[in-house]
């Protein structure tokens, strides 16, 4: 049994709250609707747009009155595979279908959190549960997205240029999933903590009850 803050919270706090829950299911369903254009075209496997990242890649880029060109470094570009075979097109759906998995369970918790503390339920060891669920799916999923898409991105060079293109095998941010994580574990934590103070409370009021 959880024990959680009857509290309700004020009618701005709710206003906050009601907005809140709308903006998370219209990204969820935007992001969603994406995802599905997105398996489309890789289901097609003709003129797919790949977004890959470069090693030392320079390009010469042209003034624009055609007069010279000068260098420039590229970290990033879009190369449109003319045909794209199983080998990449697998792993660019599997990354998008994980990707609307991960939006839909991280949305949902925090829907269902918002609901509960529209109606005064803040700390309890649901709450908790959901914040924790939604903080570790969002961190594990957003990874594994990120790795197909590399896994789409060297097979389409692999296919394209016979590895002849210098692209990053693997692509990956420390600091920010350092960061996410942290924030994450910083909330579940305060969660946590909240949800064992409040029982704390309560079976300290259950205990003085009567005594005064």
């Amino acid at each position: 049994m959880s024990i959680s803050h009857q509290n309700r919270p004020s009618r701005g706090d709710r206003w906050s709250i009601a907005a809140f829950s709308l903006a998370g299911g219209a990204i969820a369903a935007w992001i969603g609707v994406s995802a599905v254009m997105r398996i489309i075209v890789l289901a097609g496997g003709t003129n797919v747009p790949v977004t890959l990242e470069f090693v030392d890649g320079v390009a010469d880029v042209a003034l624009t009155d055609g007069s010279a060109t000068v260098p420039m470094e590229l970290d990033r570009g879009i190369l449109v595979a003319p045909q794209l075979t199983p080998i990449a097109i697998v792993p660019g759906i599997l990354g998008q279908l994980v990707l609307i998995l991960t939006v839909v369970t991280v949305v949902g918790c925090l829907l269902l959190l918002a609901r509960s503390i529209l109606s005064g339920h803040v700390f309890s060891r649901r709450n908790s549960a959901l914040v924790s669920i939604a903080g570790i799916t969002g961190l594990i999923g957003f990874a594994a997205v990120r790795f197909f898409d590399n896994m789409l991105a060297n097979a389409t060079v692999s296919l394209m240029t016979d590895n002849r293109l210098a692209t990053a095998v693997l692509t990956v941010e420390p600091f920010t999933w350092v960061l996410a994580s942290f924030i994450v574990a910083v909330i579940a934590t305060a969660f946590a903590v909240g949800d064992r103070l409040q029982r704390e409370k309560s079976a300290l009021e259950k205990e003085t009850e009567g005594l005064v």
